[in-house]
């Protein structure tokens, strides 16, 4: 290929895997639609198109920029179709935005700004790892997912509500199943008020007659 040598375009490729594949272990780590495997062919993809518009076509007419600009633009096909709703929430925001990230990781590696790749690389994965642990315990409380054992009575659910509501907490997601023995499975998540521990709303439930068991699911 004219104007890099096979050596150059197969180390691009390889680093492009890599630097994806970093950010996609986090996000495979948090179970979220867009994992590994995603983030790893979202990056090389885009590599090889930078690749492509920069060697592909000689001459002094060629654009590097024009298929880069669609990749760009693509992503959010893909970013979108990580982003859910669930409840009164709106979950994979920050999936689809390191999507758009390991884009442009690819681009730059694929252009051979290799350093530029690593630092945003460097950078992204720091975001996700240690600013979700400020964010939960500074800026936005803690999230749980809980399975409660309850007695199926009439108004033992109510009360179960009723607790949460009092306490503050915003109830994301619910599911009632029937189970054995008169009792009734709730599954719940749970967005807790800033620094609201779990161990305190445990401590409440636990106090909640007709409550038999509680498993922390997170």
């Amino acid at each position: 290929m004219e104007g890099i040598g096979e050596l150059e375009l197969i180390l691009r490729l390889c680093l492009s895997v890599l630097l994806g594949g970093f950010i996609g272990l986090e996000r495979e780590s948090h179970r979220r639609p867009a994992g590994f495997r995603t983030h790893i062919l979202v990056c090389t993809g885009s590599a090889l198109v930078m690749l492509i518009s920069m060697y592909a076509f000689p001459g002094s007419g060629r654009d590097p920029a024009r298929l880069a600009a669609q990749v760009v633009s693509g992503i959010g096909f893909l970013g979108a179709g990580t982003i859910m709703r669930e409840g009164s929430s709106i979950k994979g925001l920050t999936t689809a935005a390191s999507l758009w990230v390991v884009s442009g990781i690819g681009l730059a590696v694929g252009s051979g700004f290799y350093l530029a790749a690593i630092l945003t690389t460097a950078l992204a994965v720091l975001t996700l790892v240690f600013l979700d642990n400020i964010e939960h315990k500074y800026l936005t409380g803690t999230s749980i997912e809980l399975q409660i054992m309850i007695d199926d009575k009439p108004g033992e659910v109510g009360k179960l509500g009723t607790l949460l509501g009092e306490m503050g907490i915003n109830i994301s997601a619910l599911e009632l199943e029937d189970s054995q023995n008169h009792q009734t499975r709730v599954s719940l998540r749970l967005n807790l008020p800033l620094g609201m521990e779990k161990m305190f709303l445990l401590d409440k439930l636990g106090r909640l007659e007709g409550i038999n068991k509680i498993q922390v699911e997170n």
